[in-house]
């Protein structure tokens, strides 16, 4: 397979060298880990004292890993993004909310994308967070088997309704969407009610998607039994497979409970089980439709090997790649550039609301090793062929 993934003219066309400037001094924030911790704890700080930070953050670290503070904002960057083949994904990333007013907003902008989406060639998906749509504790508690209060069972019939209006609503507009997984103690109830999402939504195709974590052990096996359970019951499995989010609370959390971690001892055994998943997907692809989020340049190849092997065009509808708006830029253009069908998440939203989402990720990548130095050493191999010309 030719090695596509070091073109940085590809990767950066839509940078202009000051655009290029910021990413280049973002990424060597990241990179340096005391500053993450110190950066992380002032904007916090600073954005609950209220202090007049909004245009700093909106100026950096915001205006490269977001679309804008609205969706009409975003429109923008898509069509911008669209002129190299690179879809999007709306991503309403407000995290964190508990009230039932703030659920039924969130179900709200989630309809708003997806006519968004059934409007625009350029967003071929919808998205949204089990935990945008209903509070944490009623998934974990569902998850750990315990009886809902009355009260309770109300609130989680509310949340069922959310999932099903939406999920109904993309499968009218013809529209995929995108269900993100979360923390594992939530992810059972959340996977329960997908699954019966998909039951009901997928019978000609997938047009409701869920996510798997590879870096849990567990998941090739759900794989599986869920593939056994569509044969049986003739539904269609939308998946999107990423590597994990949430590892420092997972592994906190197994620790003061005393459980066995749900994640993979290694690095490379999550490689190994984020690899083993795809090629089961495209092994059984007549029935399955795959989403890889994925900045690793290995299983990006890998994947495309596999389409390769298989006679499936890179144009395939049931194969999309997945990056996140502000990273990998040379794996999405590079692969946009090769007709591949790939999407960058665009998250969007208040700056204020937004950040908790932007810390997570500036933490990720530092936990992440070798994310932030790849990105780095892609800035600066483009800076100098620009100097150069």
């Amino acid at each position: 397979m030719e090695k596509i993934f070091d073109n940085t003219q590809v990767a950066f066309a839509l940078k202009s060298d000051t655009e290029l400037d910021r990413a280049y001094f973002l990424f060597k924030m990241i990179d340096n880990q005391p500053l993450v911790r110190i950066g992380t704890a002032v904007t916090n700080f600073a954005l609950k004292a209220n202090l007049p930070v909004e245009g700093l953050i909106r100026a950096t670290v915001f205006d490269h890993f977001c679309g804008g503070v609205n969706e009409v904002d975003c429109l923008s960057v898509v069509d911008k993004m669209y002129t190299k083949g690179v879809s999007s994904v709306l991503d309403y990333s407000v995290e964190g909310k508990e009230e039932e007013d703030q659920f039924d907003a969130a179900l709200e902008m989630t309809l708003k994308t997806i006519e968004f989406a059934k409007e625009r060639k350029a967003i071929p998906f919808a998205v949204f967070k089990p935990t945008g749509f209903g509070r944490f504790e009623l998934y974990e508690k569902l998850g750990e088997k315990q009886t809902l209060t009355t009260e309770e069972q109300a609130e989680w019939n509310r949340v069922v309704a959310r999932f099903d209006l939406v999920c109904k609503d993309a499968h009218s507009k013809n529209v995929a969407l995108l269900i993100d997984g979360e923390e594992s103690w939530m992810q059972d109830a959340a996977d329960d009610l997908v699954t019966d999402m998909m039951r009901k939504y997928n019978k000609e195709k997938a047009i409701v998607f869920n996510t798997l974590q590879m870096y849990r052990w567990d998941r090739l096996d759900y794989l599986k039994k869920l593939h056994e359970q569509a044969k049986k019951e003739g539904f269609f499995i939308g998946l999107k497979l990423v590597r994990g989010a949430y590892m420092e609370k997972e592994i906190v959390r197994a620790n003061e409970k005393g459980y066995i971690s749900p994640l993979c001892p290694s690095k490379e055994d999550t490689d190994e089980n984020y690899d083993t998943a795809v090629r089961y997907m495209v092994d059984n692809i007549d029935t399955m439709a795959i989403f890889a989020g994925t900045h690793n340049e290995s299983s990006t190849y890998t994947l495309m090997e596999l389409m390769q092997e298989k006679g499936i065009k890179t144009n395939d509808d049931r194969v999309w790649f997945g990056q996140l708006y502000g990273m990998s830029d040379n794996i999405s253009y590079n692969l946009a550039a090769h007709g591949y069908n790939v999407a960058k998440y665009l998250p969007f939203g208040p700056v204020k609301d937004v950040m908790p989402y932007l810390i997570r990720r500036a933490e990720e990548n530092t936990s992440v090793a070798g994310q932030t130095s790849r990105e780095l050493s892609m800035i600066k191999a483009e800076r100098k062929r620009r100097k150069g010309k």
